[in-house]
């Protein structure tokens, strides 16, 4: 334990390198100064940096959409320029997201299984409606069937009989065997050597070119199994050791806390008091009365000691006042020379100085700066021999304390404090025979006035009603479903590195899933997952998935929840086409869903063919009612705040049947979703191989295989798979391996996804999406100007005469 403690420690330092060094390209030339901050534990200060550094990323991305007008940036150019792996591309998901909240986690799942409990079994109305089978039609289908594996039984039986004995009558046609031994001998030892030599030439063949990276190495699953396990249990084992050092720490907070209340806390109060009435005195001797006591608003005392500390001037000597003052003279008018001779260039200076592109304030960059300066102040420099265990650190949590218990003292102590005033000045007041209540007065009365400005709540329609109680209901009636837990990771695909060369060819690439599964975790699953980053970072809250059956947004959706611990409300045409009729009753429905994803947030609205609620003309055949939620949805989505962790995606494969205002101006980003290439494709035809129990041999020609299903989707593949890997073809793959030819019989009664399909998707989203337009604007634009660019000089000229 002690080595990965140290390890730990090792990472944390070479990663705060690697952010000083970022942190020079971010902060400005004159950084604000740091203020005092204190942080007790390495893990909370490591979360500010992580999740300061996920909303730095999350602007950075929102800024690149703005420049290069792309939902999908593509970094190839630079992958190749500094020698990096797909892989490292790849966001990572912290595991936080859910860690934090496992056990809030384990309780809604615990609740949501005892209502699914007691609904029973789903679908079984359904079998009312089977061809119910009589006692003497079910006998007779079993005694044919019994008959029929009876006959093939005795006629396999029969065929190896007869196979015997044709061997027999053979053998004593030829005799008996006359050769010599040695001759015997020399044909076993041929026929063993050659055996020998060319295994082990296939040994050697097979390590080379898994050496080289031609061949994939399948781990044994016995060692694969192993080491899983040992790194489960070793994960395990430290979380378990987190929470125990966590609960530690938490009653140490308590217990420190009132050690120094004890000890300290009488004469914190004697301090602040004395330190409070030398104020008084000092403003009465300069001003001739007592002072206001600053509201508790403005910081209380706290602010008068402030204030003290701001305005007390240097001390400087008289001549040096005058030196001053006569250097400033000078600057002044040298300044004002400066800016005549300005003012003469300003015309030219504006032309050439062209600012270009400038990034906008950051909201998380001076946090990074704040845990660097902690990890700087704090921890670079610590000597932690006699801590080998990494436990909580007594001394910081003492300083944090301090501070919290003076701020706390202060507040009783302000009380004190304004009384014992009050009375000074009712003393004074009472000397000179005068009164000052009337004012008094008047002050609260203006007060209570701005305290009665309040904005329009939203009216409560189940004020009575526990979040139990309405999670349960919505349970029942199907609008919150069970989702399946699935990883993003599970989103199969290649990397793709020709895109840069495609935009610079005038091209648009079609994005991979890599590009993909990034673009997911930038907009969804990083804000979802973290309350700090969503309400900083740019708020996202809408998404559409658009894309040809098969692609994989329902997959999506679950790894959006799996990842972020999300739950998932179904809010599609079909789902809620009979439930809470009327318009109080989908205004209920509504109400219940989003105070219900409000308060267990996060939570994700799913709204599967989201274009049916946006349709021109609904068909007659559709009785769902799809535009039943059509005026409700983008009102909701405005009261959305940035601190409400709900995000509503949609999910569609025929967008061009909506209307493309109100569809695009309810969903904030439209993420399309390609079908899957040749690199993709050999991934998840090897992955769902060996994930339902195949065997990848030479007899297999994977390469084929992904160039030939070119057109179909994931979801075709794995039908493809699952048809042909039965159980009884799984048995005999040690036998008879796999062959490609095997496939093509279910892949031929699946229609795949055309090339014109895809290019009606795509001509959809650059002639009727925000984004689009503006590009293909841009594109336009700049061919215009390629084309023709002496006639553009041409009109600068005549302009110019």
């Amino acid at each position: 334990t002690n080595m990965s403690h140290r390890l730990y420690n090792e990472q944390w330092h070479s990663t705060q390198l690697g952010l000083r060094d970022l942190l020079e390209w971010e902060m400005p030339k004159q950084p604000p100064k740091p203020e005092k901050m204190v942080h007790s534990q390495k893990r909370r200060t490591i979360r500010l940096v992580l999740d300061s550094t996920i909303g730095r990323l999350l602007e950075l991305k929102e800024e690149l959409v703005k420049l290069a007008i792309l939902e999908y940036q593509y970094y190839d150019d630079f992958m190749a320029d500094m020698k990096l792996v797909p892989s490292d591309l790849e966001i990572p998901i912290p595991k936080y997201f859910t860690s934090e909240n496992a056990k809030v986690l384990k309780e809604r799942e615990k609740l949501l299984g005892t209502v699914l409990a007691k609904m029973g079994p789903q679908g079984s109305s359904d079998t009312t409606n089977e061809n119910v089978m009589t006692t003497e039609e079910a006998i007779k289908l079993i005694q044919i069937h019994e008959r029929a594996r009876q006959g093939r039984l005795r006629a396999k039986f029969m065929a190896q009989i007869r196979l015997q004995e044709e061997r027999e009558r053979q053998a004593q046609l030829r005799g008996a065997p006359k050769i010599d031994p040695n001759a015997a001998a020399i044909i076993i030892q041929k026929i063993w050597k050659g055996y020998a030599q060319r295994k082990k030439t296939k040994t050697l063949r097979s390590s080379e070119l898994s050496f080289i990276g031609m061949v994939s190495t399948v781990q044994p699953a016995s060692q694969k199994n192993a080491a899983v396990s040992l790194a489960k249990k070793i994960e395990e084992k430290r979380r378990l050791t987190q929470e125990q050092y966590e609960k530690e720490y938490q009653e140490a907070l308590v217990t420190v806390k009132e050690k120094i209340k004890e000890t300290d806390g009488s004469d914190m109060t004697e301090q602040m008091q004395d330190q409070i009435r030398q104020w008084f005195l000092e403003v009465r001797d300069a001003t001739g009365k007592f002072p206001d006591y600053p509201d508790a608003e403005d910081g209380g005392s706290a602010a008068i000691f402030k204030k003290r500390e701001e305005v007390a001037p240097p001390a400087e000597d008289e001549e040096g006042g005058k030196k001053g003052k006569g250097k400033k003279g000078k600057k002044g008018k040298e300044k004002g020379k400066e800016k005549g001779k300005k003012g003469k260039k300003g015309k030219k200076g504006d032309e050439d100085d062209d600012p270009g592109f400038v990034m906008p304030p950051s909201n998380f960059v001076p946090t990074v700066n704040e845990g660097c300066t902690i990890y700087n102040t704090v921890w670079q420099d610590r000597d932690e021999r006699a801590n080998l265990l990494q436990r909580h650190d007594t001394e910081l949590i003492k300083q944090d304390k301090r501070i919290e218990l003076e701020s706390e003292i202060r507040v009783q102590v302000d009380e004190l404090m304004k009384e014992e005033l009050k009375n000074l000045k009712l003393a004074v007041e009472r000397d000179k025979g005068k009164g000052k209540k009337g004012k008094k007065k008047k002050g609260k009365k203006g007060k209570k006035g701005k305290k009665g400005k309040k904005g329009k709540k939203e009216k409560d329609l189940t004020p009575d009603r526990t979040m139990e109680s309405l999670y349960e209901e919505l349970v029942q009636e199907g609008i919150i479903i069970r989702c399946p837990k699935v990883r993003l990771s599970d989103y199969e695909g290649e990397y793709s590195h020709l895109a840069t060369a495609l935009l610079q060819n005038g091209t648009e690439p079609m994005p991979t899933t890599a590009d993909v599964r990034r673009l997911i975790t930038e907009l969804c699953i990083l804000p979802l997952g973290s309350q700090i980053v969503h309400e900083k970072a740019p708020h996202t809250k809408s998404v559409v998935l658009v894309g040809p059956h098969g692609v994989g947004k329902k997959l999506l959706v679950h790894a959006i929840c799996t990842e972020t611990g999300a739950n998932l409300f179904d809010l599609t045409p079909g789902n809620i086409a009979t439930k809470y009729p009327g318009k109080s009753g989908l205004n209920m429905l509504l109400h219940m869903v989003f105070k219900v994803a409000k308060a267990w947030q996060p939570s994700v609205v799913f709204i599967e063919d989201c274009e049916r609620t946006f349709m021109k003309k609904v068909p007659k055949s559709d009785k769902a009612d799809p535009k039943r939620v059509k005026k409700a949805l983008p009102k909701i989505l405005k009261g959305l705040k940035p601190e409400d962790r709900v995000m509503i995606i949609g999910a569609t494969r025929r967008p061009f049947d909506a209307e493309a205002k109100p569809f695009c101006s309810m969903y904030q980003r439209i993420i399309m979703l390609p079908r899957p290439d040749y690199g993709s494709r050999m991934i998840l035809w090897k992955n769902m191989l060996i994930n339902n129990g195949g065997l990848i041999t030479d007899s297999l020609d994977l390469s084929s295989l992904a160039k030939v299903t070119d057109g179909y989707t994931q979801h075709d593949i794995h039908i493809a798979v699952t048809t042909v890997l039965t159980e009884k073809r799984i048995q005999q793959l040690r036998r008879k391996p796999l062959v490609g030819a095997e496939f093509i019989p279910a892949l031929s009664k699946i229609d795949p996804v055309y090339e014109e399909e895809e290019m009606a998707f795509k001509e959809w989203y650059c002639k009727k999406t925000p984004l689009g337009k503006i590009r293909e604007a841009e594109i336009n634009k700049a061919k215009e100007e390629a084309d023709d660019p002496k006639g553009k000089k041409g009109k600068g000229k005549k302009k110019k005469k």
